[in-house]
């Protein structure tokens, strides 16, 4: 199924060219809708806001046709693959039955389709490549004492990963600091057992960044690239503690490409990290 999340985005930003390549105002589409329309309400300003920053909750296909009327898109092979894009945006991905613990899975949405994913860790084992049992101890470490909804976030966790199942996986590579390694006790080896693992496929790379180096160029925190066809521009991904921040000005996507690129470079190799990870398994 195509990623409604994906989809919605793209609509949005197509919306939103249109517009300005028309050299319109929000306001002014707003004022055209509503003369075209002969609906005195329902076209606003913050509605064309609404529709080009993905932030509708739903979306009338005939409201995507006005705005392509007024923006003069005539071809019906362009109309249609609007209509298309309407209609796969308002499907629901199967994260949307975990919205409780997932909140809108925006980022799950994202995974579903990319083409290739980059990760850098700080302190832990990337999402996409945790075990059961490591992602539970996460997740009852984070909860601080609110164990309620751990099993249906480590569910969703395990969920995740059928990403690489799909018949075109994504290129996955993750440098990981050292140090969430080090974090990983006795009890929950099996982590470092699978990394090894699942470093033998062909679309995973897994480099470890030791802390013998130092200072790096990503000391700030971890982040996620994520790629996608020709037809979508690359997002990255930042996590806080309550929110999800997505950068995609082309800008603060090269930035972030440079930063991967140069802690990529200062980590070890794909076999020296699959050595030093199963050094570390025998240390425990």
């Amino acid at each position: 199924m195509a990623s409604p999340t994906l989809r919605r985005r793209r609509l949005s930003r197509l919306l939103y060219e249109q517009r300005e390549r028309c050299g319109m105002t929000a306001k002014a589409v707003a004022a055209e809708a509503k003369q075209r329309s002969g609906k005195a309400r329902g076209w606003s300003e913050s509605k064309i806001n609404r529709m080009e920053t993905g932030e509708w909750k739903r979306l009338a296909v005939d409201d995507v046709l006005l705005l392509l009327d007024i923006y003069q898109v005539t071809d019906p092979a362009a109309r249609a693959a609007y209509v298309t894009l309407v209609r796969e945006a308002s499907q629901k991905g199967w994260w949307a039955t975990y919205d409780d613990v997932l909140g809108n899975g925006q980022l799950i949405g994202l995974e579903a389709e990319a083409t290739g994913i980059r990760s850098y860790q700080s302190m832990t084992v990337p999402g996409l490549l945790q075990t059961e049992e490591y992602a539970r101890a996460m997740a009852v470490a984070s909860s601080m004492g609110e164990p309620s909804d751990i099993d249906r976030r480590v569910e969703a966790r395990m969920l995740r990963k059928n990403v690489f199942n799909r018949s075109d996986p994504p290129a996955f590579w993750a440098v990981i600091d050292e140090a969430a390694l080090l974090h990983i006790p006795p009890s929950l080896k099996g982590q470092l057992e699978y990394l090894v693992e699942v470093s033998h496929r062909p679309t995973i790379g897994i480099q470890v960044l030791p802390v013998s180096g130092g200072l790096h160029a990503a000391m700030t925190g971890h982040f996620v690239l994520l790629e996608f066809s020709d037809a979508d521009p690359p997002v990255v991904y930042l996590e806080a503690v309550s929110e999800e921040i997505y950068l995609e000005s082309p800008e603060q996507v090269r930035r972030y490409t440079r930063v991967f690129d140069f802690v990529q470079a200062s980590a070890l190799s794909v076999e020296e990290s699959r050595e030093l990870i199963r050094n570390r398994l025998s240390s425990l």
